[in-house]
């Protein structure tokens, strides 16, 4: 099996794969397709600078080669997660040597551009500026976040897309005539091997040359789902959790109890207990959203959040994943209220602008004669002695505020008491003045 392409086996199938040309790239056709922005950069005639955003194994550092094969350029990859100051002063001299021995352009591929550091990405900048090469940057994360302002404005952002099923489908097609000597897959089995990848087409590849392996090691030309089960176990699905996926798929979470749909937060929440990510870090998240997205409208959310996380911490997983699961069904089908939040928001930005304001001095503590003299606490009036242990028309805030009102209950779950109560006080001080 595998005919010809059995001795070189030890290059992987996901290399001996790589597109050639333009036509055989598989997916972005957003990017790639008649008239779209990258398809157009190719037409150009004139190569610039970019970075290529997006999840592994889409084809970034396959773009950033048909690129520099298309224009006949010199073509340099640095990998940010080995390479440092040194490789990239060698790149230098290397495109300098290029340009002046061959006139040839030369283009600086930089995978994982993100991992280097602030003064590593300044260093690209003077050659970038003189034209002594044209930069494509690959990135899994944010460019708005991970690159540097100014190499960031002297690039475009292409984003790329997970891929499709449909693209992954053509992918092992292709891998399979071309490179397995027609190797088969039952329908069942093509899909949990396309499912297995993710999006991911060079994990799809790699999974998929595991497979051939044991295919051929067993002598059978179909490969059944108790086959790729055998070959692939328990593999869990891509999640990175560093990087933009978890930060999306929390964010899925975390919107999901605020718009009030259980089964979507219970969904967003086992995808990452399954990805891997540390169920103490979920527990904290849900806290948050305890206090930031119900509040006073149902303070028992808290008191929930803080159980499930004592539970966790008790029980381990996966005993204690299930404390999670109710709290986050609970605070989705809590009633909601960001007024807690907002006022929070509204406070700190106030203070953070205002002056310094003295404490007015009925509040202000005397525990010495000195303190008493001054008149420290003199006009204090105590709640618990006033009726309804409330001092009608006492002020509290420092002079000039007394008219703020940063809390304003929303008109559901216990607010609405808390709404009713504040009301009621406030006619108290209406009435005192």
């Amino acid at each position: 099996m595998m005919g010809a392409q059995q001795g070189a086996l030890y290059q992987p199938l996901a290399e001996r794969l790589r597109p050639q040309s333009l036509p055989d790239v598989i997916g972005q056709q957003h990017l790639l397709g008649e008239g779209k922005p990258l398809r157009v950069a190719f037409e150009s005639g004139e190569p610039h600078s970019m970075l290529l955003w997006g999840p592994p194994g889409v084809g970034k550092t396959t773009l950033a080669r048909l690129m520099a094969q298309a224009f006949q350029a010199e073509f340099i990859a640095l990998s940010a997660v080995l390479s440092g100051v040194k490789d990239i002063r060698d790149a230098v001299e290397r495109a300098e040597f290029v340009r002046a021995t061959s006139q040839r352009r030369t283009i600086l591929f930089v995978d994982e551009v993100h991992r280097f550091n602030k003064s590593q990405q300044d260093a690209f900048l003077p050659h970038v500026e003189s034209g002594l090469f044209t930069f494509i940057g690959a990135t899994t994360e944010n460019p708005s976040f991970e690159v540097n302002s100014a190499l960031l404005s002297r690039a475009a952002v292409y984003v790329l897309k997970s891929l499709t099923e449909d693209d992954l489908s053509q992918m092992l097609d292709k891998a399979s005539a071309q490179e397995l000597d027609g190797l088969v897959f039952t329908a069942e089995a093509k899909q949990s091997l396309i499912a297995s990848a993710d999006g991911d087409g060079r994990k799809l590849l790699n999974n998929l040359d595991i497979t051939a392996r044991a295919a051929q090691a067993k002598k059978v030309r179909e490969v059944d789902s108790a086959l790729l089960a055998e070959c692939l176990g328990d593999a869990l699905r891509r999640f990175d959790k560093g990087g933009d996926a978890f930060y999306d798929q929390i964010s899925a979470l975390h919107k999901s109890v605020r718009g009030s749909n259980p089964d979507a937060a219970l969904y967003w929440l086992v995808r990452m207990l399954d990805g891997g990510t540390d169920p103490r870090y979920l527990a904290r998240r849900i806290i948050r959203m305890a206090s930031e997205d119900i509040g006073l409208a149902d303070p028992r959310a808290l008191r929930i959040s803080l159980d499930a996380a004592e539970v966790y911490e008790r029980l381990g997983s996966p005993e204690g994943e299930l404390a999670l699961a109710e709290a986050v069904v609970y605070l989705a089908c809590a009633a909601k209220s960001n007024a807690i939040y907002m006022a929070y928001k509204q406070a700190r930005a106030f203070v953070a602008k205002d002056q310094s304001r003295v404490v007015p001095e009925h509040l202000r503590n005397a525990p010495t004669k000195l303190m008493k003299e001054l008149g420290y606490g003199k006009l204090y009036r105590y709640a618990h002695d006033e009726p309804n242990a409330y001092a009608a028309g006492e002020t509290y805030m420092p002079e000039g505020l007394e008219e703020l009102r940063w809390y304003q209950p929303v008109g559901r779950g216990m607010e609405i008491k808390i709404a009713e109560k504040l009301a009621y006080l406030r006619q108290l001080d209406s009435d005192a003045d």
